[in-house]
């Protein structure tokens, strides 16, 4: 491809990426499972990504990659047209054309054929109707009916809402779709104390566990600079960054591998934190105390998933694969665009020198991703030569 084709193409990209940082500041109806504060509709869609993975074998033989990759784009539109909580009244006709109109116009900012992949791939999620949509829908249903229950200062008005819903609304689906689970919610809905059959007790365990890394604060801001990014959003984007960015790997790289990656890549952070890279810490204690982080978290689940989750995560760290290559090249340039539409962010608290940007940032990205940092190094000497 031309070098200005792929210029132009790489800059609609990150337009599209920078648009969707908003989808962090939408507010859903549901809150953490801590009760601390309402979920955002970006962590919502990392956690749905997650929960579609971990128990794929429910989903009647979807394509389990397509499923993620439907669920990071289902709900961006909510950017434009908001959240529409399902046990509030509202017309559907016109939350679709909304949702529509919304659709046109985030989509559009990419590249003409991207912009069709996504607009389609998103029409398929809301018209629910192939194998694919119909267990994203389910997941989609599920997520947020436990956060709810897991709720430790959940109201009566609230617990009333939970129950209709549950009993005779959207949740309802679920009584058919997937018993199990939809028996268990009852059951803890009515607190009735029977547990689940394992291998359900044990993955459910695990997603609910993972809700803490949204509440894992990066050094990063938002786009906007208006607070600091959590771990649980970042994933989202990052995964998002890279299904928009494929075409520019150094080397080929299998795309499917490189979202479980960055779907996986933080959640040590629950136990561990965030170090950011500019940082001052001692490596090897930042890897032993991940390394502890991945036995107790990923032990949760049953073991063959414990073994597969694992050693994606250990080959993202690792970092010696073209898929794990890539992914650590998105992983970086992701938080260069949130410091240079913040006005510095990041830089500017741990005083980072451009030669820092090379050494611990550019270095990777060049080797995972060249075309992308041929993109963004001037820009980002641009802000050097004007803020030093």
């Amino acid at each position: 491809m031309p070098v200005l084709q792929t210029a132009n193409r790489i800059a609609a990209q990150l337009a599209f990426l920078i648009e969707t940082d908003k989808l962090k500041s939408i507010t859903r109806a549901n809150v953490l499972a801590d009760g601390s504060r309402f979920e955002n509709t970006a962590e919502h869609s990392w956690h749905v990504c997650l929960w579609a993975l971990v128990f794929a074998d429910q989903s009647g033989g979807a394509n389990i990659p397509r499923v993620i990759q439907m669920l990071l784009l289902h709900d961006i539109v909510e950017i434009d047209a908001g959240d529409h909580p399902i046990h509030l009244p509202h017309d559907p006709d016109v939350i679709a054309a909304k949702e529509s109109t919304a659709a046109t116009r985030i989509f559009g900012l990419l590249p003409p054929d991207q912009a069709i992949a996504y607009r389609q791939l998103w029409e398929e999620f809301e018209i629910g109707k192939t194998t694919d949509a119909q267990y994203a829908k389910m997941i989609d249903k599920a997520a947020p009916m436990f956060l709810e229950l897991s709720n430790p200062v959940q109201t009566q008005n609230e617990h009333d809402i939970l129950r209709s819903i549950l009993e005779t609304g959207r949740f309802g689906d679920l009584h058919d779709d997937w018993p199990e689970l939809y028996e268990h919610a009852s059951n803890l809905l009515n607190k009735r104390r029977l547990t689940p059959m394992e291998p359900m007790a044990s993955r459910l365990r695990f997603v609910m566990e993972a809700d803490q890394l949204k509440s894992v604060l990066r050094g990063t801001t938002l786009c906007d600079g208006s607070r600091r990014e959590n771990s649980g959003e970042h994933s989202w984007h990052i995964m998002l960054w890279a299904m928009t960015l494929a075409e520019h790997t150094a080397a080929p790289a299998r795309m499917d591998n490189v979202l479980l990656m960055l779907l996986l890549h933080d959640i040590v952070e629950i136990d561990a934190g965030d170090n950011p890279i500019h940082g001052d810490f001692d490596v090897a204690a930042v890897e032993a105390q991940e390394q502890a982080a991945a036995t107790r978290l990923f032990g949760m689940l049953p073991d063959f998933q414990e073994n597969e989750f694992r050693t994606i995560w250990q080959t993202f760290e690792s970092a010696a694969t073209p898929d794990a290559i890539f992914a650590k090249a998105v992983d970086r340039a992701q938080p260069l665009i949130c410091n240079l539409q913040s006005g510095g962010g990041s830089w500017r608290v741990y005083n980072v020198t451009r030669a820092q940007i090379d050494s611990r940032v550019g270095v990777k990205v060049q080797r995972g991703a060249p075309a992308l940092w041929a993109a963004l190094a001037p820009q980002i000497d641009a802000w050097f030569a004007t803020n030093t």
